[in-house]
């Protein structure tokens, strides 16, 4: 009896001990991942943050003079509240024309900003004369909240940015929905949540086919058990700010859309797999279009083939825009 007491005692005690260190595993993983504390966004705010990679060396200067020139430009600081949770959403307008001409709204990278991540489309809007509203994401610069949910949330802001570009603009307002790296994956994830007929097409830049890939493939690379850490998130991220990292994905959400879908990714991307690239283009049931840039690295496809970027980015433009 003695032995079989001390036998309890001890599985008891392991079963302590496994649910303390899942708790602790659940709690680090949603620090590291999702978690933006203030501080964070405050330092992460800057757009001349560089990217540290050899891979950008030669492109650099270039991103630095383009962010330069969107930030001297004059903008109007626009707000939404988002229609899942109350966040304060905060976003730059920039007028290049006339209030009813066509709209583009862009969304920036994991932990971005606006300027650095959308400096050539800021570039594009001014020279062809279109309207931009670069947004800040939910827990990122301006915008409210601390946590960020690799599109399952921010799919529902876009939504909100486009209702309130055809609430102030008017019901003729034609959109076009642009992002990079988490900004890519929002527009797309957001192509089949009853987005207003306004949106006439989307542009992708190195987005991720579905928020568990991407963080899977970031975990295993880092030397992290994904076996455990990925459900230990999953749970962490229900309880603790109330969204599920697999109800929605690129993918799935390309498979149901109508809305024409203009792909971009650079072959030489080693945050954002390529493949997923192809894999998101595939799935897609709308009209699109794939254009892999050689050589480019994550978020720089732009830079590393403007003339390309932009010729095929503004056809695809005109073409859905009826110009």
């Amino acid at each position: 009896m003695l032995i079989l007491k001390i036998l309890i005692v001890i599985i008891v005690l392991a079963m302590v001990a496994a649910a303390v260190l899942a708790v602790l595993i659940a709690k680090t993983t949603f620090k590291i991942t999702c978690l933006q504390t203030d501080a964070q966004k405050k330092k992460n705010a800057d757009p001349h943050i560089e990217f540290g990679q050899e891979q950008y060396a030669d492109v650099i200067p270039r991103i630095h003079e383009l962010v330069s020139n969107a930030e001297a430009a004059p903008c109007e600081w626009c707000e939404i509240k988002s229609s899942v949770d109350g966040t304060v959403l905060k976003g730059r307008f920039y007028r290049f024309s006339d209030a009813d001409s066509p709209l583009m709204i862009f969304f920036h990278g994991y932990r971005g900003t606006a300027l650095r991540d959308g400096c050539g489309g800021f570039k594009m809007a001014k020279e062809t004369g279109r309207n931009i509203l670069m947004v800040d994401q939910r827990a990122n610069g301006e915008s409210g909240g601390n946590v960020i949910t690799f599109g399952v949330l921010e799919r529902r802001d876009c939504r909100d940015w486009c209702e309130y570009a055809v609430k102030r603009f008017g019901e003729n307002i034609k959109i076009m929905l642009s992002g990079v790296s988490l900004g890519a994956a929002t527009v797309l994830m957001a192509s089949d949540v009853g987005l207003p007929k306004n949106v006439k097409g989307i542009i992708a830049d190195c987005g991720y086919s579905s928020p568990k890939e991407i963080i899977c493939k970031v975990a295993s690379e880092g030397g992290y058990p994904v076996s455990i850490c990925y459900p230990l998130l999953k749970i962490a991220c229900k309880l603790k700010s109330g969204f599920d990292l697999d109800s929605s994905s690129a993918v799935e959400s390309v498979k149901n859309t109508d809305i024409p879908i203009l792909i971009i990714h650079g072959d030489d991307d080693r945050y954002v797999p390529c493949e997923m690239a192809h894999k998101i283009y595939a799935a897609c049931a709308s009209k699109k279009e794939l254009l892999i840039v050689s050589g480019a690295p994550h978020a720089a496809a732009y830079m590393f083939d403007e003339a390309k970027y932009t010729a095929t980015a503004e056809r695809f433009m005109s073409e859905c825009l009826g110009e």
